[in-house]
């Protein structure tokens, strides 16, 4: 199962959102603000991309952390951070085939489902 993890106000997300319904790609798409996110899942997203590709730090969120919250930043600490922030991780955060893809360009897109 293809899911799409994000919010459903983010234009990027919209974006993904759109190309995958005009390309009949079946997918679930998990809005993280009213679904939530359990440890685990960040964990995995944390473990196969490396806390500095899921956290988007060009983001609100990330420059509302303190700066020494910035600069202690580690596995740990993100993926807790993660959890009580959720619109920290960049977004779309893509699932298929239990592999995972951060993001939105159309040609990465065509890729993945070719």
């Amino acid at each position: 199962m293809t899911t799409l993890y994000g919010i459903k106000n983010c234009d990027t997300v919209k974006k993904a959102r759109k190309w995958l319904e005009q390309n009949n790609v079946n997918y679930h798409f998990h809005d993280v603000r009213d679904d939530g996110l359990d440890k685990k899942l960040v964990a995995e997203w944390v473990a196969q991309l490396g806390w500095e590709t899921v956290i988007n730090k060009r983001s609100t969120s990330w420059k509302e952390l303190t700066p020494s919250q910035r600069e202690t930043m580690d596995t740990a600490a993100a993926i807790d951070a993660i959890i009580a922030t959720p619109t920290l991780f960049k977004r779309p955060l893509l699932e298929l085939n239990k592999h995972y893809h951060t993001g939105f360009k159309a040609t990465d897109y065509e890729q993945l489902f070719s």
